[in-house]
């Protein structure tokens, strides 16, 4: 099995660089081809994959992801956030209990909308393709 991060259980008081924020949208596994969103905060990358608890990497460690997993980044782009405080929570809150994967009604574009809603972007995907994303 390829490199997905470390499980999230807790940000305690490590407070992530939100000004700093990015939607990543990467190439999918096998049958999918919606891609894989994930959310770049500062240093870290947010996701979560099946489930399990949502993950993190840092920038080394999702090169090492990307290499181990086949996958190509499709793009990225910076997202505003008016309340970091809120998506910092929101993850905290995400991080203590397994993501119930559900497909395509709770997957990693779900996740990753979970925390910029909470982030006060206003920004979401219609279709939860992460492909179609833009």
């Amino acid at each position: 099995m390829s490199f997905v991060g470390h499980s999230l259980y807790s940000c305690r008081s490590t407070f992530f660089n939100w000004h700093d924020a990015w939607l990543v949208v990467v190439s999918g596994a096998g049958p999918n081809f919606c891609g894989h969103a994930l959310l770049k905060a500062g240093a870290c990358y947010f996701h979560v994959d099946g489930w399990n608890r949502p993950y993190y990497m840092n920038e080394i460690e999702y090169r090492r992801y990307m290499e181990q997993a086949g996958k190509h980044e499709l793009f990225r782009r910076h997202i505003h956030l008016s309340n970091p405080e809120g998506a910092q929570r929101r993850l905290e809150e995400l991080s203590v209990k397994v993501w119930y994967w559900l497909g395509v009604p709770n997957n990693c574009v779900s996740y990753v909308e979970e925390l910029l809603t909470a982030g006060g972007a206003d920004d979401s995907s219609l279709s939860n393709c992460p492909r179609a994303w833009r």
